[in-house]
């Protein structure tokens, strides 16, 4: 059997270690895919399949996408349920002796993806770790895309309890992809919720990657302190899916989880306790027809700014909080924006130009990011110092509590102007993206490449003024470098010092000492600023990184602002009342409507009171004929609750 090219063999050991992935294989200016990955794809995409010599008696089947544009391909394939492994080149071909050095620089699975042409903006993107063992569950859900980490506990009395326990937590969080334990699969109703209800892709990991004791370095390591620390002790199933979590995400996207560096761990008891019948039926997120937001109470509360808003929201819709201290705190912020429609308008011209601060840091963490990414993050942070002024005089603790923790980065913003140029190129490795001025070592590179052309035009001027040739012209490309030419009818006229080089139908090509040594300080001066400029960038692209605290505390605080103007916008424009809320157990609405069909109708909504408690009024009994109302008068007073 005839041995595999270095190359080929260099690509089975890559797909050897992933051999659940479709294997990215870069080559050039493409990643190519071969053999079952080339053929799947090639189905899937809708590629041409062809083949490469390979070192074996067949040409091994191949298909490739340009790698300026693989982000389009990698999301059909990951809504398709595939994994993708990006295998690099980890060095520069034209200094590489032999065979380019490669490497694997991540898997990206539906739970993992950091790319914002694969992401919606206003949903966050959670893969989910379920640690199941007998009645009780761990559960994780993480956003790598924003750096959030949330955890709970829930336990049940027995297997059924829990299941639907479960189903209610994890349709909330909607994951895309989900780490289950073998405990898991007890729950004989679950699995198939995941897939049919859910549509996520479901991974079973082993029992000992749940093991506490095995997790707790893991956790310990991720967020500096011990599990117990940070209100573990009592729960070592939550410990076990934390770890489990943090192990995959370790496997998948090799660097970069600095960014998840803060854990919520919640209990059901802080948010109001809705079942996925309850959402769907109240049409909380969007409507069970059509299954779109116009028509949902989201819908009719959204008018945030930013992609950090739209998120959060729908987060704080989907979890009511409980604690009425908790509640007026959000109540007074927006009582006091319903207050001042001026403040309203400032505030919300300023939003608009702020770009997704959680994702952009996200994958400047994991290095992803280029130089545009970089400018976004600039242009968001250069309209925060203003943003911040603007609530220096609120008097509300939350709003007050929002002006202190956004920071204006200003030391950022100016280090990434003073770095990147306007408007910088797609790719990171090609030169053009470092100003004028910021490393004099560049600038000097810069000059040797902008002085060597004006030295070429020198060069064919004498040599035609030395040899009388006025049609002497100097060239290049890339096969021969730089040549002198002269036409057939001048050849013999070259001085003894021309070397001859190349023969062509209408001409001959020369090259001399001069232009040999002129062509190598050219050349090199290229070569070492495109180098340069890809180390200047990463290291103002770690510098960023090294800041994703401060960025991600005030990207949670723009998210919480915004939010809140969206509901204070919303009350003023639709009459809302600010409602006194208790525990009296006391439901006593005056005039109300229903919020969804209010905004839907052309003409006026008829307001309705009402009056429920725990004593005579705890229940009421509604007649009518059909289509006259009654269901709308429920859902208007539980959306109202909401």
């Amino acid at each position: 059997m005839a041995s595999l090219s270095p190359m080929m063999a260099q690509y089975f050991e890559m797909k050897k270690k992933y051999p659940d992935t479709i294997l990215f294989f870069r080559l050039g200016d493409f990643y190519e895919m071969f053999y079952d990955d080339a053929k799947l794809a090639s189905r899937e995409l809708d590629l041409t399949l062809t083949g490469r010599d390979c070192g074996q008696p067949e040409r091994a089947p191949m298909c490739g996408v340009p790698f300026h544009s693989y982000e389009t391909y990698v999301a059909k394939l990951i809504a398709k349920g595939y994994k993708v492994a990006i295998c690099e080149q980890m060095e520069d071909p034209a200094l590489a002796k032999g065979l380019v050095k490669r490497g694997i620089i991540r898997v990206i699975t539906p739970g993992t993806v950091l790319e914002s042409s694969m992401l919606d903006e206003s949903r966050n993107n959670y893969i989910c770790s379920l640690n199941v063992r007998e009645n009780r569950a761990g559960v994780c859900f993480a956003d790598v895309s924003t750096g959030e980490l949330h955890a709970t506990f829930l336990s049940g009395k027995n297997a059924s309890a829990l299941t639907e326990q479960l189903k209610n937590e994890l349709s909330r969080f909607s994951p895309k992809e989900i780490l289950l334990s073998p405990g898991a699969l007890d729950l004989s109703d679950l699995p198939k919720f995941l897939k049919d209800r859910l549509h996520a892709s479901v991974e079973l990991l082993e029992e000992e990657k749940f093991s506490p004791d095995a997790a707790a370095p893991a956790v310990t390591a991720q967020f500096h302190r011990t599990p117990e620390d940070l209100g573990l002790a009592e729960q070592p199933g939550v410990t076990g899916a934390l770890g489990a979590l943090l192990g995959y995400l370790k496997e998948t996207e090799r660097s970069g989880l600095e960014s998840m560096d803060g854990l919520d761990l919640y209990s059901g008891e802080q948010y109001m306790k809705l079942n996925l019948t309850t959402r769907r039926n109240l049409e909380l997120l969007e409507t069970m027809r059509t299954k779109e937001k116009r028509g949902s109470l989201l819908w009719v509360l959204d008018r945030t700014r930013t992609a950090m808003g739209k998120r959060l929201i729908r987060s704080w819709v989907e979890r009511p909080l409980l604690n009425p201290a908790k509640i007026d705190r959000r109540l007074n912020a927006v009582e006091e924006l319903v207050g001042d429609s001026i403040l309203r308008d400032n505030l919300s011209e300023q939003l608009y130009g702020i770009h997704d601060l959680e994702r952009l840091m996200s994958r400047i963490v994991y290095g992803s990011a280029n130089g545009r990414e970089l400018r976004s993050l600039s242009d968001a942070a250069d309209r925060l110092p203003d943003l911040r002024l603007l609530l220096k005089d609120c008097k509300s603790a939350l709003l007050r509590k929002i002006y202190g923790e956004i920071d204006g980065l200003d030391d950022l913003r100016g280090l990434i102007e003073k770095a990147i140029v306007d408007e910088p190129p797609f790719s990171v490795r090609e030169g053009g993206i470092i100003r004028p001025g910021f490393s004099q070592e560049l600038d000097l590179l810069k000059g040797d490449m902008k002085d060597g052309r004006g030295v070429i035009a020198k060069i064919e001027a004498q040599e035609r003024a030395r040899t009388g040739i006025q049609k002497l012209k100097v060239g290049y490309n890339r096969v021969f470098g730089y040549y002198i030419e002269l036409p057939n009818a001048y050849k013999d006229q070259a001085p003894p010092e021309y070397i001859r080089k190349q023969t062509l139908t209408n001409c001959e090509r020369f090259i001399t000492p001069e232009l040999k040594e002129l062509e190598g300080r050219i050349l090199g001066a290229h070569d070492k600023s495109v180098r340069l400029e890809y180390e200047l960038f990463d290291s103002v692209r770690k510098q960023a990184a090294a800041q994703t605290d401060r960025v991600q505390r005030t990207a949670q605080a723009v998210a919480r602002l915004d939010v809140l103007l969206s509901f204070a916008q919303v009350s003023a424009d639709r009459g809302y009342v600010r409602p006194a809320v208790n525990l009296s157990g006391r439901i006593d609405l005056k005039a109300s409507r229903h919020p969804v069909v209010e905004a839907l109708l052309d003409e006026p909504f008829v307001p309705n009171d009402v009056l429920l408690d725990k004593n005579e009024n705890r229940v009421a009994i509604i007649t009518g004929p059909n289509m006259a109302g009654k269901s709308t008068y429920m859902r208007q007073i539980a959306l109202i609750a909401i």
